[in-house]
């Protein structure tokens, strides 16, 4: 509850930026982030003050349960400004949007966001800088020590127990902080020098670098029709999308690390690859040719990849191999220990890997072979950890894709819907919720399932899904 009641107060206090950016547009929503701050802030010192005097180490079962209600309680929290603005309808939609938003995903139910209040927007921005934020320390200090689908492959030496998480998470996270601060001024300067608008720029650089997608209008980055924007977009989507450690290494004046490590390596052919593939497919159709056409690839599988969600045009209408193209490449990821999401990149290094040794062992049945990522050697435990990951990501989205069928979705909408949460990337496809759409026709069930579906996700499927063993309630 410490946690929790800290974190909830944060967001409490996050509130008040909204307001007064309301404030000072003449918007008399301000009163709405006002008394929400007041409620969350409230509940948050309330169960800081309950759990003062409990002991501070955490158990694996503990820093298990911590991460997932922290997680709940601040979407629950940050959905009431959307609800009590009235710019959603009912606390389905509000929950939906808080939920898009701190998990990075950029799924929407607003419509007309060229005309949302300013605080609203803003907001939205916030909770994606907010959970990007999070999601880079949760993934340095607390999956990692609790050995979920291979992450254990980046657990640092001080977190060899689960009582050393916090002070330590405390002291990375205000290095990543500032990495992370710079980079969102950075690019928001870059966006205003573009022609961007102040605001928007403001909005659009803390959702670029948290690999969020939110944007301030209905076409996204299409909106601006601006090549030094999209570029801009570009780069900052892959910055963001590169294990922030390396960033801290680096700024500590150690360079090899972020030259030589192999994940970013992979990450950085695969955009490559992709891009070439994309941009065949937008040339040949004659859709966007020459560098145009290399803009919108490159944009686009950047954008999918890694898992950002926005959008400069409806690749849909190059034609259904770009379709199953961009649905196949929304499931990949950035790297761990970034904003990005998906199943990542080291996951099908240690796969790749593993069928490799498997061969050699094969052909030379007395050789020693032994898998290796970044140099050192996989661990049993590390390769058996991401199977097992594959294979629950895999019946997870089954699960999610039936259950969205039954809600009465189309099958497109179903399977890509069912895959852009759980990948936690935003736009799916079809005409509803693809690139040129959003998710306020789908029914209320549906959007409760695509919650499920992003947390789920966003925690790595270990974290939510041993919640429902008896065993993990047992003493």
């Amino acid at each position: 509850m410490l946690v929790t009641g800290t974190l909830v107060t944060t967001l409490g206090v996050a509130m008040i930026l909204p307001a007064i950016v309301d404030l000072a547009a003449g918007n008399p929503d301000w009163r709405v982030f006002l008394a929400s701050s007041m409620l969350t802030s409230l509940v948050g010192f309330s169960l800081f003050m309950a759990a003062r005097g409990t002991p501070k180490g955490l158990s694996t079962r503990q820093a298990l349960l911590m991460t997932v209600v922290s997680w709940l309680a601040l979407v629950a929290f940050g959905a009431l400004p959307f609800m009590w603005s009235g710019i959603v309808d009912g606390y389905t939609d509000a929950f939906f949007e808080s939920m898009s938003g701190l998990t990075t995903t950029g799924a929407t139910v607003i419509v007309d966001l060229d005309a949302a209040p300013p605080g609203i927007l803003f907001w939205r921005g916030l909770l994606q800088w907010l959970g990007g934020l999070g999601i880079i320390v949760m993934a340095i200090a607390v999956l990692p020590m609790l050995q979920i689908g291979g992450l254990q492959l980046f657990k640092a030496e001080a977190f060899d127990t689960a009582g050393k998480i916090l002070p330590k998470a405390a002291q990375i996270s205000s290095s990543i902080t500032l990495v992370f601060i710079a980079f969102t001024v950075i690019c928001c300067a870059l966006f205003a020098a573009a022609g961007m608008p102040i605001g928007d720029a403001v909005i659009h650089s803390m959702t670029t670098v948290a690999t969020g997608g939110f944007s301030t209008k209905d076409l996204s980055i299409g909106h601006y029709q601006s090549a030094a924007i999209d570029w801009i977009t570009i780069v900052f989507m892959i910055l963001g999308s590169i294990p922030f450690v390396l960033y801290v290494q680096t700024l500590q004046g150690r360079l090899r690390p972020i030259l030589t490590d192999s994940q970013v390596h992979v990450f950085l052919g695969t955009v490559l690859t992709a891009t070439i593939i994309a941009w065949l497919m937008a040339h040949y159709g004659q859709f966007h040719v020459g560098l145009e056409g290399l803009r919108f690839a490159a944009f686009n599988v950047v954008s999918i990849l890694t898992g950002t969600g926005y959008a400069t045009t409806d690749y849909a209408i190059w034609g259904p191999h770009a379709t199953s193209f961009f649905f196949v490449i929304m499931f990949i990821g950035g790297c761990a220990g970034s904003t990005s999401c998906g199943i990542k990149i080291f996951r099908f290094q240690v796969v790749f890997e593993a069928v490799r040794q498997h061969i050699n062992q094969v052909m030379y049945p007395h050789g020693i072979f032994r898998p290796k990522f970044n140099g050192r050697p996989i661990e049993m435990a590390v390769i058996a950890s991401v199977m097992s990951f594959l294979f629950l990501y895999i019946i997870s989205f089954g699960v999610i894709a039936a259950a969205l069928l039954m809600t009465g979705l189309d099958t497109t909408t179903a399977l890509s819907g069912a895959g852009s949460a759980i990948s936690n990337v935003g736009p799916g496809l079809g005409k509803v919720i693809g690139p040129a759409g959003n998710y306020a026709p789908l029914n209320d069930t549906a959007k409760w399932i695509l919650s499920a579906g992003m947390l789920l996700g966003r925690l790595e499927l270990f974290t939510i899904l041993v919640l429902f063993l008896p065993r993990f309630w047992r003493n």
